[in-house]
């Protein structure tokens, strides 16, 4: 009787994992053809009802992480993801496929070294997967580890020649390590493998317009359009690449294409204003001056109107010599943002005219605090420094003459002008050193001499 109620118990118990299976295997199924349907609620509720059946399986844990994976980017959702993710990982390390779904969800929630290290787990089972070493190059990069971005992409493109995002992603890495010839190949290939690949070309026409290989800029960007042609915006790069070769025929044509087929943009209106008014700047005639104006009124009245477009129609108007107009445009693009720095000086210089001598040193000021690289940056200092001098400032005006002298090799005039801020401001020793300095340089300078005769009677 024992021996055969063991074996009625053993039997039901049998019955039952059977049963427990049978249902288990249906959810995952139901959660399965839930999935199909983008259904992710469904499907989570019957995975989650397939892991309360069997805790120790990895397939309704992996299964339930890429549901939630599934719902969105929102981090609460990928967080869900990413501990299912990590518990079917844990029950089956040799699972490439949670692997690859672990590093993909840590991606998404910028955990670039966690995303390489799970990609570089499955790399290590499996090193025949070109998209795997794809991920692993993404993850890199945005680690800022370039290195092994290349490396990974040299293997993805080796695993597959003609895997174009490859070649693309190689040229980025390239391109952010300096090695821009190398980057400039590795954009051809990702456009021969896929001429109609955007983001590639737009890549090349950018590294061409830096070496200014114009010719080759031009090509890509009208591949561009072709490609593109419901953007303005490349039809407008066309014409501003003309426009820098000098050929301002071609770039009138090409943005007078661009305003018959868009008449309502902006963009067209402010690229023709710039050839316009580059005519105008180069030849002083009158008529380019006019259409400059015309093109450039229209757009820049616009709430959204640029700073760069503004700058533009005020460096118009003070060419047309409407100061008053020109300077409160300056002023509006100035503090338009983003700003385009460059109205700055040009603000200044209107400003100077119109007798507004601090407003002229604001301005020369800001525009040395926003631009690292200025080849003018001497010439900027000792205009600071001149206005400080108008203004009274004796001692701005010796720092701003100093930061000059430091930046170039000054002329007697300059250090004339330095010595006497200096003598003002009270820097006796400094002023009688600099003095000498220009005495030296050209003791016949009619500004040194008159210094020099002012600091000996004081």
């Amino acid at each position: 009787m024992i021996v055969l109620s063991a074996l009625g118990a053993a039997g039901i118990m049998a019955d039952q994992a059977v049963e427990r299976d049978r249902e288990y295997h249906q959810l995952i199924l139901q959660g399965d053809e839930a999935l199909n349907r983008g259904q992710t609620f469904v499907a989570i509720e019957a995975f989650s009802e397939a892991i309360a059946l069997k805790r120790g399986s990895m397939l309704a844990y992996l299964k339930r992480g890429e549901a939630h994976h599934r719902r969105g980017d929102a981090p609460e959702t990928l967080t869900a993801a990413l501990r299912d993710l990590r518990t079917a990982a844990s029950l089956d390390p040799a699972s490439t496929r949670t692997l690859e779904k672990l590093g993909d969800v840590n991606t998404l929630l910028g955990r670039f070294a966690n995303a390489a290290e799970n990609y570089e787990a499955y790399i290590r089972l499996d090193d025949t997967s070109a998209p795997v070493f794809y991920k692993l190059a993404l993850a890199s990069r945005g680690e800022g580890r370039l290195t092994r971005a290349i490396s990974a992409l040299q293997q993805a493109v080796a695993l597959n020649p003609t895997f174009h995002e490859a070649h693309y992603v190689l040229g980025l890495c390239l391109r952010d390590r300096g090695q821009l010839p190398e980057a400039r190949d590795a954009f051809e290939r990702a456009i021969a493998i896929s001429p109609a690949f955007i983001q590639a070309r737009e890549e090349l026409a950018e590294l061409h317009r830096i070496h200014q290989q114009t010719r080759d800029e031009i090509e890509q960007l009208e591949a561009l359009y072709a490609l593109d042609p419901n953007k303005p915006e490349r039809l407008i790069a066309v014409g501003r690449a003309h426009l820098r070769t000098g050929n301002r025929e071609l770039a009138v044509m090409t943005l007078g294409r661009a305003a018959e087929r868009f008449k309502d943009h902006p963009g067209v209106y402010a690229a023709l204003g710039q050839v316009w008014l580059e005519a105008a700047e180069d030849s002083s005639d009158p008529s380019d001056l006019r259409k400059a104006i015309e093109a450039l009124e229209t757009v820049a009245a616009q709430s959204t109107a640029a700073s760069e477009t503004l700058g533009m129609y005020g460096r118009a108007l003070a060419l047309a010599g409407r100061d008053e107009e020109a300077a409160a445009t300056f002023r509006q693009a100035s503090q338009r943002f983003p700003t385009d720095p460059e109205v700055l000086p040009h603000l200044a210089s209107v400003a100077q005219r119109l007798g507004h001598l601090d407003e002229a040193r604001q301005a020369l000021v800001k525009y040395s605090i926003l631009v690292d690289e200025d080849r003018d940056e001497a010439v900027h200092a000792a205009r600071i420094a001149d206005l400080s001098m108008q203004l009274n400032d004796a001692v701005a005006a010796a720092a701003w003459y100093q930061k000059s002298d430091g930046l170039r090799a000054s002329d007697a005039s300059l250090l004339a002008r330095m010595a006497d801020a200096q003598w003002r401001a009270g820097q006796t020793e400094n002023a009688l050193a600099t003095l000498k300095r220009a005495v030296e340089k050209d003791p016949d300078n009619p500004l040194v001499r008159s210094v020099s005769r002012r600091l000996q009677a004081r």
